[in-house]
């Protein structure tokens, strides 16, 4: 029903994580942002939608799942980290909702999307994952005092994705990106400090934020785009006509990893597990 609101919560949301210096430093040091932006952006999106619009139980969903989980397991991810990414995907498309989506969600969604996270994490073998919003509020309060402070590779590979969005848009027009990306952010001083980000200007931020307040109410009564929109139907810059298998949506540095050692294999050397250089 709000799919394409729900695609920018969550590209807000995994922008957000950038504020952790534990989970930028393990994002910088695998590269992929860096080198791979487009494709780390599309696998993501990729992987995730699968499963918001198959369910987890689908035969695609649990694909899609599956391969996060064997990615996941190839680094050291403290069990911290996994709760904060989890409450990004469950408080950003509450805020998105109420602000900028052509209807905020009912009660009865805003308890569906808690739930439907929660399993998410249960069956990416998270621990003691909160059981309320508040108990997992508190928990990311307590999380962001520790974790959220001035970080190069926060800075880094927030700047890196950043990229990525100036890459879609005509010269002239990508300097205004990161503008628009922190107007969004411009009220959380914590997580700019964080990134290195300085705020914009209140004018240009109440200019992004009113033209998003506007483009929802716009289709609270007109139908704009496609509808319903479907993953399938969407753009795909990575996978042109949205060709490509699940199990080529993972990090290039594994795939590599994952090429070497079946060559390795097939030249005769035994191959046991892919080596994990890259923790």
């Amino acid at each position: 029903d709000m799919a394409w609101d729900m695609q920018r919560a969550l590209e807000l949301a995994l922008f957000y994580t950038y504020g952790s210096d534990s989970v930028s430093t393990l994002l910088n040091r695998t590269g992929e942002f860096r080198e791979h932006g487009q494709k780390r952006y599309d696998d993501t999106r990729l992987l995730i939608g699968h499963f918001l619009e198959a369910g987890w139980d689908s035969e695609v969903g649990a694909q899609a799942l599956d391969r996060i989980n064997r990615t996941h397991a190839h680094y050291r991810i403290p069990n911290d980290d996994y709760l904060f990414v989890l409450w990004t995907f469950i408080e950003f498309p509450l805020r998105w909702s109420r602000v900028y989506a052509r209807r905020p969600m009912t009660a009865h969604e805003r308890e569906a999307g808690f739930l439907f996270w929660t399993e998410i994490g249960r069956r990416m073998g998270l621990r003691d994952i909160p059981p309320t919003r508040a108990a997992f509020d508190a928990f990311i309060e307590g999380y962001k005092q520790r974790h959220f402070k001035p970080c190069a590779a926060s800075a880094q590979v927030a700047q890196d994705t950043l990229r990525v969005g100036q890459a879609w848009l005509p010269a002239p027009l990508r300097g205004l990106v990161p503008w628009v990306v922190y107007s969004l952010f411009d009220d959380d001083e914590l997580f700019l400090n964080a990134v290195g980000a300085r705020r914009p200007p209140r004018w240009f931020a109440a200019l992004v934020r009113g033209s998003l307040r506007t483009y929802g109410w716009l289709r609270r009564g007109t139908r704009l785009g496609a509808y319903p929109l479907r993953l399938a139907d969407t753009p795909n810059r990575t996978y042109p006509g949205n060709r490509y298998r699940i199990e080529q949506l993972q990090p290039v540095h594994l795939q590599r990893a994952e090429g070497a050692a079946v060559n390795s294999s097939d030249a005769g050397t035994p191959a046991g597990r892919c080596p994990h250089a890259w923790r």
